[in-house]
């Protein structure tokens, strides 16, 4: 484990590590070039500010969390002044970072990419968690002359953060996460779009499925705009595709024939195969859930009294969701839980007074 860090950047991303590694025991020390942020962090106990422009002695892990296009300049600024034996960072883009970095003369032998995918769509050192990262993949990109002792400090601060190193090569990380996090972000930023000439009835029909859609178009446009410029390829790959999709769709939904439904409904089903085929929670398959469906009125201590319920029932609460019902104090909240356990969750709830009707469905499928 590295027992002492720097780490370059005090957003949500950097922050966590600190706030993580402290819980380690780790000496953490800060820089950012927001005082603001670098003084929220420490007030939060993330660490103490980097003393002057060098260390008496390098750390042994620079983490820099800052966005792909300064990932090259601060890695240089960084090794010129000494302030680590090792260096990784944390950007959601790895192959033209890595490229700028060799062009401008970086060490990369003390450098592997890094990038955790765990994240929020909220911003800053207010919204950082030590435990961001638990169970979380966290990629690593050596480059091909990376030290092995670079490559070793790289991977000891994912697994400190609870996060599972995945070794993978650049150029395939960015295609990944172009599939994976890049495109279904914009993909989500042009359905939100389409709201804002949405009148006060379609607002007033919004529900849970909307709101899932669009949960992430929320997140900064500043910081985005940054990760798609440097990935743009890869990404406009994918939204081509997903362009396709929707165009054919389109197109077959104008002709309203049951020959077109058919094709339509096509796609859909790939949408099944293809939501199912993402991991579960413990790896591997996603495993079939039933839901338990409780009513619940909006009022302190109801959520918390529902999960003694569980615990008193000794049933294990794999997924929540709630769904709010607009101008009314009241929603309905669904927990996945194993089929075999989902009859006495719901009679435990009954006999609490809460209304459940009978389980049904699959949350897993």
């Amino acid at each position: 484990m590295p027992q002492r860090i720097v780490v370059v950047g005090t957003g949500l991303i950097g922050t966590s590590i600190a706030l993580a590694m402290r819980e380690r025991g780790a000496e953490v020390l800060l820089a950012d070039r927001d005082e603001a942020a670098l003084r929220l962090a420490v007030e939060l106990g993330a660490g103490e500010p980097l003393p002057g422009t060098a260390l008496d002695e390098p750390a042994d892990l620079a983490v820099l969390a800052v966005p792909p296009a300064a990932v090259a300049v601060t890695l240089l600024d960084a090794q010129k002044r000494r302030l680590a034996a090792a260096y990784t960072d944390v950007a959601s883009v790895k192959a033209l970072p890595m490229a700028q970095a060799a062009d401008l003369g970086c060490d990369l032998t003390t450098f592997v990419a890094g990038h955790p995918l765990a994240g929020s769509e909220r911003s800053g050192p207010g919204a950082a968690r030590a435990d961001l990262f638990l169970g979380r993949p966290w990629a690593l990109c050596a480059a091909p002359q990376s030290a092995p002792e670079a490559v070793a400090a790289a991977r000891a601060l994912a697994k400190e953060c609870g996060a599972m190193p995945v070794e993978v090569d650049a150029a395939e990380h960015d295609r990944a996460v172009a599939l994976v996090s890049h495109g279904p972000h914009v993909v989500s930023a042009a359905v939100a779009a389409r709201l804002t000439g949405a009148d006060d009835v379609a607002l007033g029909l919004s529900g849970q499925g909307v709101r899932d859609v669009t949960r992430i178009a929320a997140s900064d446009p500043r910081l985005w705009i940054g990760i798609l410029s440097a990935n743009s390829q890869p990404v406009a790959d994918v939204l081509e595709a997903v362009a396709t999709d929707l165009a054919v769709a389109a197109s077959l939904l104008r002709d309203g024939s049951e020959e077109a439904a058919a094709h339509v409904a096509d796609l859909l089903l790939r949408g099944n195969a293809g939501r199912s085929r993402i991991p579960g929670k413990h790896g591997g398959d996603q495993p079939a859930y039933a839901t338990v469906q409780v009513v619940i009125p909006d009022r302190p201590g109801e959520l918390a009294m529902i999960f003694q319920a569980a615990g008193i029932a000794q049933v294990n609460i794999e997924d929540v969701t709630i769904e709010h019902s607009p101008g009314r104090p009241l929603g309905v909240l669904e927990l996945a839980v194993e089929p075999d356990a989902a009859e006495r969750l719901a009679d435990e709830l009954r006999a609490r007074g809460w209304s459940v009707p009978s389980p049904a469905g699959s949350a897993g499928t």
